[in-house]
């Protein structure tokens, strides 16, 4: 018997569901998936499933190829005679499996990501959708609170200020700037901030209470400030709404 056939076969026909979920969550760690290992693999099986039964269907609707589950049978069987006659007709047909196999891999790869697009384009996985329970990145919460995915489309910021206060010879410091890019480690984590058009200044110059000071920040040269968040003591998000001109001027509508 061979022992070995059964489980690459086994392997072959589920890998698309591990491949399908994989790329349909979008998650910010990148390292091992710590999810429920039994979960894991009933989502993986289900999706495995579901898009065998798919292509399949459109094979035998299209290419009038009929799927033979007893051939599959006799492959996963343990009477090596049974397992050997299976073998040979697959090896009759193996140009047309091979190029199912491969389709079937690009198509788990691609849709995914299809997927993935259009329910952060059509704003489905948004906190107040309706089928946000279903649709929504559990695995990225700082996706959602960076990018503000969670407003309303005609409230969508136009812009992202992070505040965070460093400290810098023992004396803290706040740097302000408008959020270009952010970047995770591989446990999930955030691990850097690129911010643009940066200002700081020494906390101990914060606004007096009467609201009265001078100009207290001082911008900082360059085009891309790299704030590595392990660094940041503390971290505040404004979402910044741009309005239209008026007469006397910009107004800007911000905060959230």
């Amino acid at each position: 018997m061979n022992v070995a056939l059964p489980a690459l076969i086994v392997f072959i026909i589920l890998l698309p569901g591990f491949i399908f979920r994989s790329g349909l969550k979008r998650a910010e760690r990148t390292s091992v998936d710590f999810s429920p290992f039994g979960r894991a693999v009933a989502e993986s099986v289900v999706w495995a499933v579901l898009i065998h039964l798919a292509l399949l269907s459109l094979s035998s609707a299209v290419f009038a190829r009929q799927f033979e589950p007893t051939i599959l049978m006799n492959l996963l069987s343990s009477a090596p005679v049974i397992q050997a006659q299976a073998v040979q007709l697959v090896g009759a047909e193996f140009a047309s499996i091979a190029r199912y196999i491969v389709f079937v891999l690009l198509l788990s790869h691609a849709i995914p990501i299809v997927v993935r697009t259009a329910i952060s384009r059509f704003r489905l996985d948004r906190d107040s959708a309706a089928f946000s329970a279903i649709f929504r990145f559990h695995d990225a919460p700082w996706y959602y609170l960076l990018t503000g995915a969670d407003f309303a489309e005609d409230e969508q910021p136009d812009m992202v200020i992070v505040s965070a206060i460093v400290e810098v010879a023992k004396e803290a410091v706040l740097y302000v700037g408008v959020l270009d890019d952010f970047y995770f480690d591989s446990e999930g984590q955030l691990d850097r901030l690129i911010l643009q058009k940066v200002s700081r200044r020494p906390l101990a110059s914060d606004k007096p209470l009467d609201g009265n000071g001078s100009d207290r920040f001082y911008p900082i040269d360059g085009d891309n400030f790299v704030l590595r968040y392990s660094e940041a003591i503390t971290l505040n998000v404004q979402y910044v709404k741009l309005t239209a001109l008026e007469p006397q001027g910009a107004s800007v509508n911000a905060g959230r």
